[in-house]
């Protein structure tokens, strides 16, 4: 214990503190404030650019042997944008969507559901892979659903007609709420994303509830499933590239694109050598485009049931 103690001290729990408080932290976010702690409780001055990588990691191993008997863990991913990379506290036991029931209400925790299968099942299909929403989009899904839908895998069914739903106002506040807690993250063009903290520690409940074996509504029998990974990083991607060749799974981050072929020979897909042309997206760059102001309303007017329409998701229904 003793050993232990030495290494564990106002330091490191200052650390963890605030990474709890900022539920997330990058190596130039951490600088300054590495710098005020080790002023602070180490009595030597310290400026941001005396901090270095590793003495970041050296508090994520000291915290990580303190907290892992709790089932708690400091995990990393780079972002799929900026590949700045990102360090977060995270649960690695229990199921995240139980663990944010413990915060939200359950009417709350309904539409986050929604929220997700929107962007993973309605708006993440064989020809457009968007994997993200809009607000205008989630606010519509402020309202469980009429009708009864299957259970949700913690157990919380959406109960059709007797579930209430939120308000579109309480609908807004919660999605501010998610980016707050570091669980969404918007763009420039407003669509909402699953931030890299959500996806190291969603990582598993996605595929297991997503993935679906017997999911092949693709046009060549065979659809890609749900939640792709990166042929070359391995990490889930949401924003990135695909192969142009529809029935071949392969997808790869932006910069794991540059990296890849640039080791490479020939410009084919890694997995079917198709040529890799770029010009096929993962992500917000996926959606289709806004129909044109002057089409006719009764021709560009599509519905839930076919989100594969090359229209603009927020014309959908409206």
């Amino acid at each position: 214990m003793s050993g232990d103690d030495e290494q564990w001290n106002d330091s490191n729990r200052a650390f963890l503190q605030a990474l709890m408080a900022r539920s997330t932290l990058t190596l130039d976010e951490a600088k300054p404030l590495l710098a005020a702690i080790q002023t602070t409780y180490e009595r030597r001055e310290t400026i941001a650019e005396d901090i270095t990588e590793a003495d970041l990691n050296a508090h994520i191993a000291a915290a990580n042997t303190r907290i892992s008997p709790f089932d708690f863990e400091i995990r990393s991913t780079y972002h799929q944008t900026t590949r700045k990379r990102v360090y977060a506290l995270v649960n690695s036991s229990s199921d995240p969507i139980i663990q944010l029931a413990t915060i939200h209400t359950a009417e709350e925790i309904s539409f986050l559901k929604r929220v997700l299968d929107a962007m993973f099942e309605t708006y993440n299909t064989s020809r457009n892979e968007v994997m993200a929403i809009t607000s205008m989009q989630a606010v519509r899904l402020h309202k469980a659903p009429d009708r009864g839908r299957r259970d949700t895998q913690d157990g919380a069914a959406t109960q059709g007609s007797t579930a209430q739903g939120l308000k579109m106002i309480e609908a807004e506040k919660m999605l501010r709420t998610l980016v707050d807690e570091g669980w969404f993250e918007t763009s420039n063009k407003g669509y909402y994303t699953l931030s890299p903290r959500a996806l190291m520690e969603l990582r598993g409940w996605l595929i297991e509830t997503y993935n679906d074996v017997d999911d092949d509504d693709d046009d060549d029998g065979e659809r890609p499933p749900r939640i792709k990974q990166c042929v070359a990083c391995k990490e889930i991607v949401t924003v990135g590239q695909r192969c142009s060749k529809r029935s071949c799974h392969c997808r790869l981050h932006d910069i794991c694109v540059q990296n890849f072929f640039r080791m490479q020979r020939s410009n084919g897909c890694p997995v079917c050598k198709t040529e890799w042309t770029g010009d096929s997206f993962v992500g917000e760059r996926a959606a289709p485009r806004r129909s044109g102001a002057g089409s006719n309303a009764n021709t560009s007017r599509i519905t839930v049931d076919d989100p594969d329409q090359n229209n603009d998701p927020d014309e959908i229904d409206r």
